[in-house]
């Protein structure tokens, strides 16, 4: 391994190569970023929610997906959503990736594909059959289709990878710690291949009106497209999403040696907790500004050379003050120059998908020059003074990205991305 393979801490250095993504603006990576450049929104009212004293009614639910173009039919009807989800982004990932499974060695190849809330929906379900028709109602395949280690296992059982296989928790923060571990792993050694992400969906009335009594969702019904207004002082709350987003790792070394097209290089990675309450961030906002601070240490850069932060942006009161506290925190003066914007304004927040979601959207802005938007932004908040891209995408030379994921708990976890650049 020549010195250039190597980070500047003579660890491997870690790419991505291949992105796949199950969203409510799309079934691939590409319509859903050409969406979110347009502005449009995934938000609609959802029929199943409709049932008297629901506070919620809304949601970003995925439409069209055909589980059966991803793996067999007969066993996809077997799963939750949540699983066949991760299954469909992580094979769009291995074949935009254009990786040889049979060609690879089983063993070196790993899979992170992790869950904010994993099988709440079968255990609503189920609870339901229960009730109804006794103990013989339950599915016999319910616990195996419904663990939290469904998701990457079926991904390993696809294409028999035999390396490090399992599903990180960490609240809504899981899209950005299974990438983050993932490429720590690869940098010690345990694998030259690692699929990492997020999926989860939860489209439930008791998943939905949870959240909601929690104070925690919008419940603008009357205007759904409105209703995640990140930022924005008329924010009401976050917006319930569902979508799988997946991007395949490798060391460099292994890119190279099989001609693979690289498209990004992951080189910082920061994990904390606030250690403060359960459902709220803490209000000095300082672990999740020490997360960003390490995500910049171990890339070895400066807050200046950040061209775009993919900001966690729930469109809660508590959140995006919390947010914007912690990167001014974090990134000082620069904070002010750097845009940064929110996709749950147009996608709702994926829970485990959404920070995957948000890196992939800035990898494509590398390619592109086009940033995101943050949708909904009518009136400013005086507490978050930040330049949020309001309302239209913006034309700019992107190479460097920050992507926040922030969780239930005080999980506080952020990326550092940079453009491929022979």
């Amino acid at each position: 391994m020549t010195t250039t393979q190597l980070t500047r801490n003579g660890r491997p250095r870690v790419v991505i190569t291949g992105m796949g993504a199950i969203t409510p603006l799309g079934l691939d990576v590409e319509t859903t970023y050409r969406n979110l450049i347009a502005g449009k929104s995934g938000v609609a009212f959802l029929p199943q929610l409709d049932v008297p004293d629901a506070p919620t009614k809304i949601g970003a639910a995925v439409n069209g997906f055909d589980p059966g173009q991803y793996m067999d039919a007969r066993e996809a009807r077997r799963y939750m959503k949540f699983a066949t989800f991760a299954v469909a982004a992580a094979t769009q990932a291995v074949n935009e990736a254009g990786l040889d499974m049979a060609a690879e060695d089983p063993t070196r190849i790993g899979v992170d594909i992790g869950s904010a809330l994993g099988a709440a929906v079968l255990i609503e379900e189920q609870r339901m059959l229960l009730e109804k028709r006794g103990p013989r109602g339950i599915n016999p395949l319910a616990i195996p289709a419904g663990i939290s280690t469904t998701p990457p296992c079926l991904v390993a059982v696809k294409y028999g990878i035999k390396g490090p296989v399992y599903a990180t928790i960490a609240a809504c923060a899981t899209g950005a710690v299974t990438v983050g571990e993932a490429a720590k792993r690869m940098m010690w050694g345990d694998a030259d291949v690692f699929i990492a992400g997020g999926s989860d969906s939860v489209m439930t009335v008791m998943s939905i009106t949870g959240f909601a009594r929690l104070g925690a969702l919008s419940q603008r019904n009357d205007a759904p497209e409105k209703a995640c207004a990140p930022f924005a002082a008329n924010r009401s709350g976050a917006v319930a999403s569902e979508g799988a987003a997946v991007v395949l790792l490798e060391t460099l070394e292994h890119a190279r040696r099989r001609g693979a097209r690289i498209l990004a290089e992951v080189i910082g990675y920061g994990l904390t907790c606030d250690g403060y309450h359960m459902a709220a961030p803490a209000p000095d906002a300082e672990q999740a500004a020490r997360a960003m601070r390490m995500a910049l240490e171990t890339a070895g850069i400066a807050a200046e050379e950040l061209d775009w932060i993919g900001a966690h942006g729930t469109g809660t009161q508590l959140n995006d003050v919390a947010e914007t506290k912690a990167i001014k925190l974090a990134l000082g003066d620069a904070a002010y120059r750097i845009p940064t914007s929110s996709v749950k304004s147009e996608l709702g927040h994926m829970f485990g998908g959404a920070a995957t979601i948000s890196a992939i959207a800035g990898i494509k802005a590398m390619a592109h020059g086009v940033l995101p938007p943050t949708i909904n932004y009518e009136t400013p908040d005086p507490e978050c003074d930040l330049d949020y891209i309001p309302n239209v995408a913006r034309q700019a030379d992107v190479r460097t990205i920050m992507v926040n994921g922030f969780g239930f708990g005080g999980q506080n976890a952020s990326l550092v991305i940079r453009k491929w650049e022979e």
